[in-house]
Protein backbone atom coordinates (compact mmCIF):
# COMPACT_ATOMS: atom_id res chain seq x y z
CA UNK A 1 0.00 0.00 0.00
CA UNK A 2 1.40 3.07 -0.78
CA UNK A 3 0.58 6.47 0.59
CA UNK A 4 1.79 9.86 1.64
CA UNK A 5 -0.30 9.46 5.15
CA UNK A 6 2.13 10.30 7.71
CA UNK A 7 1.81 7.68 9.52
CA UNK A 8 3.28 5.33 6.63
CA UNK A 9 5.88 3.26 7.30
CA UNK A 10 7.85 1.87 3.87
CA UNK A 11 10.09 -0.77 5.77
CA UNK A 12 7.20 -1.79 8.02
CA UNK A 13 7.73 -5.73 6.93
CA UNK A 14 10.84 -5.57 9.77
CA UNK A 15 8.60 -5.06 12.13
CA UNK A 16 6.89 -7.94 13.99
CA UNK A 17 3.16 -7.47 15.37
CA UNK A 18 1.49 -6.49 17.17
CA UNK A 19 3.91 -3.52 18.15
CA UNK A 20 4.14 -0.18 19.56
CA UNK A 21 5.35 2.77 17.05
CA UNK A 22 6.58 6.37 18.12
CA UNK A 23 6.85 9.19 15.82
CA UNK A 24 9.58 11.13 17.37
CA UNK A 25 9.14 14.33 14.95
CA UNK A 26 5.57 14.40 16.52
CA UNK A 27 6.19 14.00 19.55
CA UNK A 28 8.72 17.01 19.79
CA UNK A 29 5.86 19.07 18.18
CA UNK A 30 3.45 18.55 20.99
CA UNK A 31 6.33 19.63 23.72
CA UNK A 32 6.35 22.84 21.27
CA UNK A 33 3.25 23.45 21.17
CA UNK A 34 2.51 22.51 25.24
CA UNK A 35 5.19 25.01 25.36
CA UNK A 36 3.80 27.54 23.58
CA UNK A 37 0.77 26.85 25.62
CA UNK A 38 2.17 28.58 28.76
CA UNK A 39 3.61 32.08 30.01
CA UNK A 40 6.85 29.98 31.53
CA UNK A 41 8.68 26.31 30.99
CA UNK A 42 9.14 26.46 34.99
CA UNK A 43 5.21 26.02 35.54
CA UNK A 44 5.68 22.79 34.00
CA UNK A 45 5.72 19.38 35.50
CA UNK A 46 4.45 17.33 32.96
CA UNK A 47 3.59 13.38 33.77
CA UNK A 48 5.98 10.60 33.07
CA UNK A 49 3.22 7.68 33.51
CA UNK A 50 2.22 8.18 29.70
CA UNK A 51 5.98 7.27 27.87
CA UNK A 52 8.02 5.91 30.38
CA UNK A 53 11.01 6.14 28.43
CA UNK A 54 14.56 7.87 28.65
CA UNK A 55 14.18 8.94 25.36
CA UNK A 56 10.91 11.02 25.64
CA UNK A 57 12.22 12.54 28.92
CA UNK A 58 15.28 13.29 26.94
CA UNK A 59 12.87 15.64 24.48
CA UNK A 60 11.24 17.35 27.66
CA UNK A 61 14.90 17.96 28.93
CA UNK A 62 16.04 19.13 25.84
CA UNK A 63 13.34 21.78 25.72
CA UNK A 64 13.98 23.02 29.18
CA UNK A 65 11.63 21.52 31.09
CA UNK A 66 13.14 20.36 34.47
CA UNK A 67 9.98 19.28 36.60
CA UNK A 68 8.25 15.75 36.50
CA UNK A 69 5.95 13.97 37.80
CA UNK A 70 5.46 10.16 37.84
CA UNK A 71 3.14 7.40 39.50
CA UNK A 72 5.78 4.31 40.26
CA UNK A 73 8.92 4.11 41.92
CA UNK A 74 10.06 2.79 38.55
CA UNK A 75 9.12 5.69 36.45
CA UNK A 76 10.74 7.85 39.39
CA UNK A 77 14.08 6.26 38.65
CA UNK A 78 13.89 5.93 34.83
CA UNK A 79 13.82 9.81 35.65
CA UNK A 80 16.69 9.84 37.95
CA UNK A 81 18.96 7.74 35.24
CA UNK A 82 18.11 10.59 33.18
CA UNK A 83 19.45 13.33 35.85
CA UNK A 84 15.84 14.93 35.95
CA UNK A 85 16.10 17.67 38.45
CA UNK A 86 13.08 18.07 40.20
CA UNK A 87 11.03 14.60 40.38
CA UNK A 88 7.23 14.08 41.57
CA UNK A 89 5.97 10.98 43.04
CA UNK A 90 2.35 11.84 42.34
CA UNK A 91 1.28 8.52 44.47
CA UNK A 92 1.89 8.22 48.72
CA UNK A 93 4.03 5.51 49.44
CA UNK A 94 3.54 3.32 52.75
CA UNK A 95 5.57 0.45 53.75
CA UNK A 96 8.22 -0.86 51.00
CA UNK A 97 7.83 1.80 48.75
CA UNK A 98 8.92 4.50 51.40
CA UNK A 99 11.94 2.10 51.29
CA UNK A 100 12.60 1.97 48.07
CA UNK A 101 11.60 6.13 47.83
CA UNK A 102 14.66 6.70 50.30
CA UNK A 103 16.79 4.27 48.03
CA UNK A 104 15.95 6.52 44.70
CA UNK A 105 16.73 9.67 46.95
CA UNK A 106 20.25 8.09 47.97
CA UNK A 107 20.99 6.57 44.15
CA UNK A 108 20.15 9.63 42.32
CA UNK A 109 21.55 12.57 44.27
CA UNK A 110 21.45 15.25 41.05
CA UNK A 111 17.56 14.85 41.75
CA UNK A 112 15.24 16.59 44.08
CA UNK A 113 12.95 14.29 44.95
CA UNK A 114 9.16 14.59 46.78
CA UNK A 115 5.66 12.72 46.78
CA UNK A 116 2.18 12.59 48.17
CA UNK A 117 0.64 12.79 51.67
CA UNK A 118 -2.69 12.72 53.29
CA UNK A 119 -2.20 11.51 56.58
CA UNK A 120 -0.34 11.88 59.54
CA UNK A 121 0.15 8.05 59.86
CA UNK A 122 2.35 8.08 55.97
CA UNK A 123 4.09 11.55 57.21
CA UNK A 124 5.56 9.36 60.20
CA UNK A 125 6.91 7.05 58.47
CA UNK A 126 8.24 8.62 55.95
CA UNK A 127 9.66 11.30 58.22
CA UNK A 128 11.57 8.37 60.55
CA UNK A 129 12.80 6.60 57.91
CA UNK A 130 14.51 9.83 56.13
CA UNK A 131 15.98 10.70 59.61
CA UNK A 132 17.22 6.99 59.90
CA UNK A 133 19.00 6.98 56.19
CA UNK A 134 19.62 10.79 56.74
CA UNK A 135 18.18 12.37 53.16
CA UNK A 136 15.06 14.89 52.86
CA UNK A 137 12.10 13.85 51.00
CA UNK A 138 10.03 16.83 49.84
CA UNK A 139 6.30 16.26 50.49
CA UNK A 140 2.95 17.69 48.61
CA UNK A 141 0.18 17.33 50.22
CA UNK A 142 -3.06 15.68 48.18
CA UNK A 143 -6.11 17.13 48.30
CA UNK A 144 -9.50 15.84 47.94
CA UNK A 145 -11.30 17.88 45.28
CA UNK A 146 -13.63 15.81 44.36
CA UNK A 147 -12.10 12.99 41.97
CA UNK A 148 -12.89 11.17 45.50
CA UNK A 149 -9.50 8.64 45.00
CA UNK A 150 -7.16 10.16 47.05
CA UNK A 151 -6.31 12.84 49.41
CA UNK A 152 -7.52 15.31 52.19
CA UNK A 153 -10.45 17.63 52.03
CA UNK A 154 -9.25 21.09 51.97
CA UNK A 155 -10.27 22.03 55.33
CA UNK A 156 -8.58 22.84 58.51
CA UNK A 157 -7.22 19.35 58.99
CA UNK A 158 -5.52 19.49 55.67
CA UNK A 159 -3.89 23.00 57.16
CA UNK A 160 -3.19 20.54 60.55
CA UNK A 161 -1.54 18.42 58.02
CA UNK A 162 1.22 20.73 56.85
CA UNK A 163 1.73 22.37 59.65
CA UNK A 164 2.98 18.65 61.41
CA UNK A 165 4.86 18.73 58.40
CA UNK A 166 6.79 21.65 58.60
CA UNK A 167 7.35 20.45 62.32
CA UNK A 168 8.65 16.84 61.85
CA UNK A 169 12.54 16.44 60.49
CA UNK A 170 13.82 15.53 57.19
CA UNK A 171 10.11 16.17 55.64
CA UNK A 172 9.97 19.39 53.76
CA UNK A 173 6.28 20.62 52.96
CA UNK A 174 6.72 22.22 49.09
CA UNK A 175 3.15 22.36 48.36
CA UNK A 176 -0.65 21.28 47.72
CA UNK A 177 -0.79 18.41 44.66
CA UNK A 178 -4.53 18.70 43.53
CA UNK A 179 -5.55 16.62 40.94
CA UNK A 180 -9.07 17.03 39.00
CA UNK A 181 -9.08 13.82 36.68
CA UNK A 182 -13.30 13.84 37.61
CA UNK A 183 -13.20 17.18 35.24
CA UNK A 184 -13.36 15.70 32.00
CA UNK A 185 -16.44 16.87 30.24
CA UNK A 186 -16.06 17.74 26.50
CA UNK A 187 -17.18 21.36 26.73
CA UNK A 188 -14.45 23.92 27.59
CA UNK A 189 -16.97 26.30 29.48
CA UNK A 190 -18.40 23.58 32.04
CA UNK A 191 -14.92 22.61 32.77
CA UNK A 192 -13.71 26.25 33.66
CA UNK A 193 -16.84 26.62 36.24
CA UNK A 194 -15.99 23.06 37.75
CA UNK A 195 -12.46 24.17 38.41
CA UNK A 196 -13.99 27.51 39.26
CA UNK A 197 -15.71 26.10 42.05
CA UNK A 198 -13.25 23.84 44.08
CA UNK A 199 -10.03 26.66 43.36
CA UNK A 200 -10.53 29.34 45.60
CA UNK A 201 -11.02 26.87 48.36
CA UNK A 202 -7.45 25.85 47.67
CA UNK A 203 -6.38 29.40 47.01
CA UNK A 204 -7.93 30.40 50.71
CA UNK A 205 -5.53 27.38 52.17
CA UNK A 206 -2.83 28.50 50.31
CA UNK A 207 -3.65 32.09 51.84
CA UNK A 208 -4.03 30.77 55.41
CA UNK A 209 -0.64 28.95 55.60
CA UNK A 210 1.20 31.91 54.27
CA UNK A 211 -0.31 34.17 57.35
CA UNK A 212 0.42 31.47 59.83
CA UNK A 213 4.28 32.39 58.49
CA UNK A 214 4.93 29.94 56.31
CA UNK A 215 6.20 30.57 52.99
CA UNK A 216 3.78 30.09 50.16
CA UNK A 217 3.30 26.54 49.00
CA UNK A 218 3.01 25.84 45.59
CA UNK A 219 -0.06 24.81 43.72
CA UNK A 220 0.25 21.84 41.63
CA UNK A 221 -2.96 21.29 39.20
CA UNK A 222 -4.69 18.88 36.92
CA UNK A 223 -3.68 17.00 34.60
CA UNK A 224 -4.13 17.08 30.95
CA UNK A 225 -7.92 17.14 30.86
CA UNK A 226 -7.85 20.76 33.01
CA UNK A 227 -4.57 21.67 31.91
CA UNK A 228 -5.65 24.44 29.54
CA UNK A 229 -7.54 26.31 32.82
CA UNK A 230 -5.14 25.84 34.95
CA UNK A 231 -1.82 27.14 32.56
CA UNK A 232 -4.34 30.65 32.37
CA UNK A 233 -3.57 30.78 35.95
CA UNK A 234 -0.37 32.68 37.63
CA UNK A 235 2.22 30.47 39.65
CA UNK A 236 0.24 27.61 39.38
CA UNK A 237 2.53 24.45 38.26
CA UNK A 238 0.23 21.99 36.01
CA UNK A 239 1.07 18.54 34.84
CA UNK A 240 -0.44 17.19 31.93
CA UNK A 241 0.50 13.68 30.70
CA UNK A 242 -1.52 12.64 27.99
CA UNK A 243 -0.09 15.38 25.39
CA UNK A 244 3.04 13.81 24.49
CA UNK A 245 1.55 11.24 22.41
CA UNK A 246 -1.79 11.82 22.69
CA UNK A 247 -4.81 9.37 21.81
CA UNK A 248 -7.93 9.42 20.13
CA UNK A 249 -10.46 9.87 23.25
CA UNK A 250 -8.47 13.03 24.08
CA UNK A 251 -8.78 13.85 20.35
CA UNK A 252 -12.18 13.93 20.03
CA UNK A 253 -13.30 15.45 23.49
CA UNK A 254 -11.14 18.37 24.14
CA UNK A 255 -11.29 20.17 21.25
CA UNK A 256 -9.27 23.19 22.33
CA UNK A 257 -6.20 21.01 22.79
CA UNK A 258 -4.05 20.77 19.58
CA UNK A 259 -1.54 18.12 20.04
CA UNK A 260 -1.46 15.32 17.49
CA UNK A 261 -1.30 11.76 17.93
CA UNK A 262 2.31 10.86 17.78
CA UNK A 263 2.10 6.86 18.72
CA UNK A 264 0.46 4.38 17.30
CA UNK A 265 -0.32 0.45 17.82
CA UNK A 266 0.16 -1.74 14.58
CA UNK A 267 -1.40 -5.11 13.90
CA UNK A 268 -1.58 -7.38 11.07
CA UNK A 269 -4.42 -8.82 9.45
CA UNK A 270 -3.99 -12.78 10.74
CA UNK A 271 -6.97 -14.70 9.39
CA UNK A 272 -9.87 -14.07 6.95
CA UNK A 273 -12.94 -16.33 9.52
CA UNK A 274 -15.41 -15.63 6.84
CA UNK A 275 -16.36 -14.01 3.91
CA UNK A 276 -16.93 -10.77 6.09
CA UNK A 277 -14.68 -11.07 9.12
CA UNK A 278 -11.30 -10.29 9.52
CA UNK A 279 -8.93 -11.03 12.69
CA UNK A 280 -5.96 -9.22 13.84
CA UNK A 281 -3.29 -10.11 16.41
CA UNK A 282 -4.32 -6.87 18.43
CA UNK A 283 -5.59 -8.50 21.96
CA UNK A 284 -6.28 -7.44 25.33
CA UNK A 285 -2.33 -7.50 25.90
CA UNK A 286 -1.74 -5.09 22.97
CA UNK A 287 -4.20 -2.16 23.15
CA UNK A 288 -5.79 -0.73 26.48
CA UNK A 289 -9.17 -2.58 27.06
CA UNK A 290 -11.25 -1.01 30.22
CA UNK A 291 -13.22 0.68 27.82
CA UNK A 292 -16.46 -0.82 25.34
CA UNK A 293 -15.16 -2.71 22.54
CA UNK A 294 -15.71 0.43 20.17
CA UNK A 295 -13.73 2.29 21.99
CA UNK A 296 -10.42 0.94 22.41
CA UNK A 297 -8.93 1.42 18.89
CA UNK A 298 -9.38 3.97 15.91
CA UNK A 299 -7.96 2.37 12.49
CA UNK A 300 -6.40 4.91 10.53
CA UNK A 301 -6.36 3.10 7.27
CA UNK A 302 -9.45 1.43 7.76
CA UNK A 303 -11.94 3.53 9.87
CA UNK A 304 -14.99 1.63 8.41
CA UNK A 305 -14.24 -1.67 10.32
CA UNK A 306 -16.78 -2.72 12.75
CA UNK A 307 -15.43 -4.15 16.07
CA UNK A 308 -17.36 -7.51 16.98
CA UNK A 309 -15.01 -9.52 19.54
CA UNK A 310 -11.68 -9.12 21.94
CA UNK A 311 -9.80 -11.76 23.29
CA UNK A 312 -6.12 -11.83 24.88
CA UNK A 313 -4.58 -12.44 21.73
CA UNK A 314 -7.29 -11.51 18.52
CA UNK A 315 -9.09 -8.82 17.42
CA UNK A 316 -11.70 -9.43 15.72
CA UNK A 317 -13.32 -7.04 12.89
CA UNK A 318 -16.24 -6.91 10.23
CA UNK A 319 -15.19 -5.80 6.85
CA UNK A 320 -18.34 -5.95 5.51
CA UNK A 321 -19.17 -8.31 1.95
CA UNK A 322 -16.63 -7.72 -0.52
CA UNK A 323 -13.81 -6.26 1.65
CA UNK A 324 -10.35 -5.86 0.41
CA UNK A 325 -8.14 -7.12 3.35
CA UNK A 326 -5.55 -9.39 2.20
CA UNK A 327 -3.67 -12.06 5.20
CA UNK A 328 -0.45 -9.55 6.02
CA UNK A 329 -2.13 -6.35 6.06
CA UNK A 330 -1.10 -4.01 8.33
CA UNK A 331 -3.54 -2.04 10.00
CA UNK A 332 -2.46 1.89 12.18
CA UNK A 333 -4.48 2.26 14.95
CA UNK A 334 -4.78 5.06 17.14
CA UNK A 335 -5.45 3.96 21.12
CA UNK A 336 -8.37 5.66 22.86
CA UNK A 337 -6.17 5.44 25.92
CA UNK A 338 -2.48 5.85 25.34
CA UNK A 339 -1.02 5.52 28.73
CA UNK A 340 -2.30 2.20 29.72
CA UNK A 341 -1.35 1.15 25.78
CA UNK A 342 1.98 1.77 26.54
CA UNK A 343 2.69 -0.13 29.43
CA UNK A 344 1.69 -3.43 27.55
CA UNK A 345 4.95 -2.93 25.19
CA UNK A 346 8.63 -3.46 26.64
CA UNK A 347 9.83 -1.37 23.76
CA UNK A 348 8.61 0.91 20.52
CA UNK A 349 9.76 1.09 17.33
CA UNK A 350 10.86 5.36 16.34
CA UNK A 351 9.44 6.00 12.72
CA UNK A 352 11.20 8.66 10.82
CA UNK A 353 10.69 9.73 7.37
CA UNK A 354 7.97 6.84 7.38
CA UNK A 355 11.21 4.64 8.17
CA UNK A 356 12.49 2.30 11.36
CA UNK A 357 14.93 4.41 13.04
CA UNK A 358 15.78 2.67 16.33
CA UNK A 359 13.51 1.73 19.46
CA UNK A 360 12.69 3.42 22.53
CA UNK A 361 12.54 0.82 25.52
CA UNK A 362 9.66 1.47 27.70
CA UNK A 363 12.00 0.97 30.85
CA UNK A 364 9.52 2.50 33.29
CA UNK A 365 6.62 0.16 32.29
CA UNK A 366 8.36 -2.89 34.75
CA UNK A 367 7.45 -2.56 38.62
CA UNK A 368 11.08 -2.54 39.28
CA UNK A 369 14.04 -1.29 37.66
CA UNK A 370 16.85 -1.93 39.92
CA UNK A 371 15.48 -0.45 43.19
Amino acid sequence: MLTDDWYFIEDVAKIDTPALAIYPDRVGNNVLLLKGMIDDVARLRPHAKTNKSKEATQILLNNGITKFKCATIAEAEMLGMCNAPDVLLAYQPFGPKIERLIQVIKTYPKTKFSCLVDNFKTLIEISTLAVGNNVDVGIFIDINVGQNRTGILPDNNALQLYIDCMNLPRVIPIGLHVYDGHINQADLAERTRLVAVYFEVIKTLQTDLRSIGYPVPVILAGGTTTFAIHSQKPDIECSPGTFIYWDYNYQNLFQELPFLPAALVLTRVISLPDKTKICLDLGHKSIASENELNKRVYFLNAPDLKLISHSEEHLVADAGLNHNFKIGDVLYGIPFHICPTVALFDKAVAIENHKLNGVWENIARKRKITI
